[in-house]
């Protein structure tokens, strides 16, 4: 459902909402290290936050990505519409064009309910919610 590139992203995310407690800001570097991507694809990840105002950024030698105190507490669903759009909880499970309740493919109504219940959940949790889980070592963002 998530593309490989939302899902870096939000890891990226979640790595910022850690920091946010010290107000300290984060590098490409620190952070693709930290959830263990390449650099080239979380900062053009990272860029594309910034446009959609998800994270912050400023530059020079105490720049850096951080969040604010209203990105901490936004649901994880404005990282989902920032990186793959809002069509994302819309689309068949098995990529059809055409598929809809009407003309559906044959895992739609299973899917569909499936797609609805994530869609709630990322609506439901916020970045300092799943941020809160790895800071007490009861989650990770590296497997």
């Amino acid at each position: 459902m998530l593309s490989l590139t939302c899902k870096t992203a939000i890891k990226a995310v979640i790595y910022l909402a850690i920091k946010y407690k010290s107000g300290e800001k984060a590098g490409i570097k620190n952070i693709a290290a930290y959830i263990n991507a390449s650099e080239h694809s979380v900062g053009k990840i990272l860029q594309s936050l910034v446009k959609e105002s998800v994270i912050n950024s400023t530059k020079g030698p105490t720049g850096g990505f951080y969040l604010t105190l209203k990105q901490h507490n936004q649901p994880i669903i404005n990282v989902i519409y920032a990186i793959d759009g809002k069509q994302t909880f819309e689309e068949c499970g098995l990529g059809l064009s055409k598929c809809s309740s009407t003309h559906p493919c044959p895992m739609h109504h299973s899917y569909k309910v499936i797609r609805d219940q994530f869609k709630d959940i990322c609506r439901n949790n916020k970045v300092c919610d799943l941020c809160e889980t790895v800071e007490e070592g009861i989650a990770y963002l590296m497997g």
